[in-house]
C-alpha cells in the first residue's frame, strides 16, 4: 500500500494551496465599509497632537479633523465616531450639550465640508464632568434618572448640529428610550441610535481614558458598566435597548467578548457592532513595535475574528490602516 492509500479522498489542503484559492473559499470577508473610525476633537487651531498611550492616534482641532475626515472617506470608510475634549468641565457636563460644544462644532464642520461621510457622535458625560463619571452624582454614586435628561439634551444638541447617528455609551438604565423620545419630539424620527448595549467594565479602556481625559476622580464605573463574567445579562441589556428604540447594538470591548458578540448575533436580528477598544489597539501596536508580532497580519486577523464572531460593524482605531491594507 502506498502512503497515499491511508488518506481519505477528502484532503483539506487542496483548498489552501494558493492565495487565489484561499480567497475563493474564504468564509468571512472584511471590507472598509464594515469599519467606523473613532476620532478625538479638541479646541485650538492647526492641532494634531499624538496621544501618548495610543501611538498613531491624535487629538485634532476642528480644522485638522476635517482634513482627517476627508482622508477617511477617500479610503472607503463610511463613518467616523466623534469624542470631544472640552475647554472646561463642571458637575453637570454642560459642555456635552452646549450648542457650541466641541463635538457640535466638529459635526457641523465635517457635514459641511466632507459630503457623504456619516458622522456619529458619542453620547456620554464622563469627558465633560469634573468628577469623571457618566452622570449626575448623588451621595458619591451616579443618579440614573437625573442623568437621563442630560443625555437626551446632549443627543439632541448633537443631532441639531448635524450628527447622522448618536451612540449612547453611558450604560444608564432607560437612556435609549429617553433619547428616542427627545429626538422624535423634535422631529428627528429618522435619526438612528447606535447603543453601547453591552459595555463591560473593562481594564482595556485604560489608554482611552488618557486620550479623552475621562478617568473617574473617585471610585470606578462598575455600578453601571457590565460585570465581565456575565453574558445572559448582556442579552437582557440588548433586548431592553431594542425595545426602547435602539437601531444598532454594540458589544464593547470586542476580542475579549467574542462569545458575547456571537450570542447576540444569533439571538437578535438588528445590526450588531463591536468596538475594538484602545487597550486592544495599543497592545497590538506595542507588540509590533518590539518585533514580537507582524503588525499588518495581527490587525487583519483581529478584525476578521470580530467579523467571524458576528459583528457586521467594527469600530476600530485601525480603520484607516486596515482599509489601506485591504486596498493592496
Amino acid at each position: 500500500m502506498t502512503i497515499s492509500g491511508i488518506f481519505p479522498k477528502a484532503r483539506m489542503r487542496r483548498l489552501r494551496g494558493s492565495e487565489t484559492m484561499r480567497r475563493l473559499v474564504e468564509e468571512t470577508s472584511l471590507r472598509a465599509g464594515n469599519l467606523i473610525y473613532p476620532l478625538f476633537v479638541a479646541h485650538g487651531k492647526n492641532l494634531k497632537r499624538e496621544i501618548d498611550t495610543m501611538p498613531g492616534q491624535f487629538h485634532f482641532s476642528v480644522d485638522r479633523l476635517v482634513e482627517e475626515a476627508a482622508a477617511v472617506k477617500d479610503l472607503g470608510i463610511p463613518a467616523i465616531l466623534l469624542f470631544g475634549l472640552p475647554e472646561s468641565k463642571d458637575a453637570k457636563a454642560s459642555g456635552a450639550w452646549a450648542e457650541d460644544g466641541i463635538v457640535q462644532r466638529a459635526a457641523r464642520a465635517v457635514k459641511d465640508q466632507v459630503k457623504g461621510l456619516l458622522v456619529i457622535t458619542d453620547v456620554c458625560l464622563c469627558g465633560y464632568t469634573d468628577h469623571g463619571h457618566c452622570g449626575v452624582i448623588r451621595d458619591r454614586d451616579v443618579d440614573n434618572d437625573a442623568t437621563l435628561d442630560l443625555l437626551a439634551r446632549t443627543a439632541l444638541s448633537q443631532v441639531r448640529a448635524g450628527a447622522d447617528m448618536v451612540a449612547p455609551s453611558d450604560m444608564m438604565d432607560g437612556r435609549i428610550g429617553a433619547i428616542r423620545t427627545a429626538l422624535d419630539e423634535e422631529g428627528f424620527i429618522q435619526t438612528p441610535i447606535l447603543s453601547y448595549a453591552a459595555k463591560y467594565a473593562s481594564s482595556f479602556y485604560g489608554p482611552f481614558r488618557e486620550a479623552a481625559d475621562s478617568a473617574p476622580r473617585f471610585g470606578d464605573r462598575r455600578s453601571y458598566q457590565m460585570d465581565p463574567p456575565n453574558v445572559l445579562e448582556a442579552i437582557r441589556e440588548v433586548e431592553l435597548d431594542i425595545g426602547e428604540g435602539a437601531d444598532i447594538v454594540m458589544v464593547k470591548p470586542a476580542m475579549p467578548y467574542l462569545d458575547v458578540i456571537r450570542r447576540i448575533r444569533e439571538r437578535f436580528s438588528v445590526p450588531v457592532a463591536a468596538y475594538q477598544v484602545s487597550g486592544e489597539y495599543s497592545m497590538i501596536v506595542a507588540a509590533a513595535e518590539r518585533g514580537w508580532i507582524d503588525r499588518p497580519r495581527a490587525i487583519m486577523e483581529s478584525l476578521l475574528a470580530i467579523r467571524r464572531a458576528g459583528a457586521g460593524i467594527i469600530l476600530t482605531y485601525f480603520a484607516k490602516e486596515a482599509a489601506g491594507l485591504m486596498a493592496r
